[in-house]
């Protein structure tokens, strides 16, 4: 069980800083496309360069060839998961599965559904399924294609741990030590360790936290 920090920063200072502050207490960080977008791969060298696990959160969705190109650039980084959105399908999640074994250690995460969407959302863009059963049929497809993790929502653990193999990894964004969040489908850490989640994904929880090591102490003591 790790608990992933989330660096969702536009900046590189601000994304450095709270390396520093957490210092020995996190191990594993997410970088999105907002921090990468803003700063370009070399925070991923470094971060991994420090003895920090790093968790791409770069959702692809592209034709098979170029999400390939995609997960080998990231296995070149040294990363440690990548993720591909399950809903691009199986030959695009196959591709990058196939690509990622030329890199031991990095691991192909299929999102599911993103946490801030509801039944309403799915329904605006033709799903017509609810969140739950979308995210079965994307997690099954997802293990199909050979893929190691699934991400999936607190909201969505309990039923996966019933419908995947046991050791399918699931990451789990939407932890909050707040009940003021924007994600749609959030727990706290307890909850989501209950219902069987592998890594924890927590952002402005800790990282907007007045002692940001106390923070992740508290969500720490959660998963005893």
């Amino acid at each position: 069980m790790s608990i992933i920090v989330a660096l969702d920063f536009d900046n590189r200072q601000a994304a450095d800083d709270i390396v520093e502050k957490l210092g020995d207490a996190c191990g594993f960080y997410k970088v999105g496309l907002e921090l990468l977008t803003a700063v370009g791969p070399e925070v991923i060298r470094e971060l991994i360069g420090a003895g920090k696990e790093v968790f791409l959160d770069l959702k692809l969705f592209e034709i098979p060839t170029s999400v390939a190109h995609a997960v080998r650039a990231a296995g070149a980084l040294g990363v440690t998961m990548v993720t591909v959105h399950a809903m691009a399908g199986a030959t695009i999640m196959e591709a990058a599965v196939e690509a990622a074994k030329d890199y031991p250690g990095l691991k192909i995460a299929a999102l599911t559904v993103v946490t801030s969407l509801t039944d309403a959302d799915l329904a605006q863009v033709g799903v017509r399924s609810s969140v739950e059963s979308q995210v079965v049929r994307l997690a099954q497809l997802a293990e199909k294609a050979g893929c190691p993790a699934m991400v999936a929502s607190p909201r969505e653990i309990h039923l996966l741990r019933t419908v995947i193999n046991k050791e399918t990894l699931i990451v789990t964004p939407g932890i909050t030590l707040d009940p003021t969040t924007e994600h749609a489908r959030s727990a706290t850490p307890a909850e989501a360790i209950r219902a069987g989640a592998d890594h924890l994904v927590i952002g402005r929880s800790i990282t907007h936290a007045a002692d940001p090591v106390a923070a992740i102490q508290g969500a720490e003591r959660s998963k005893a």
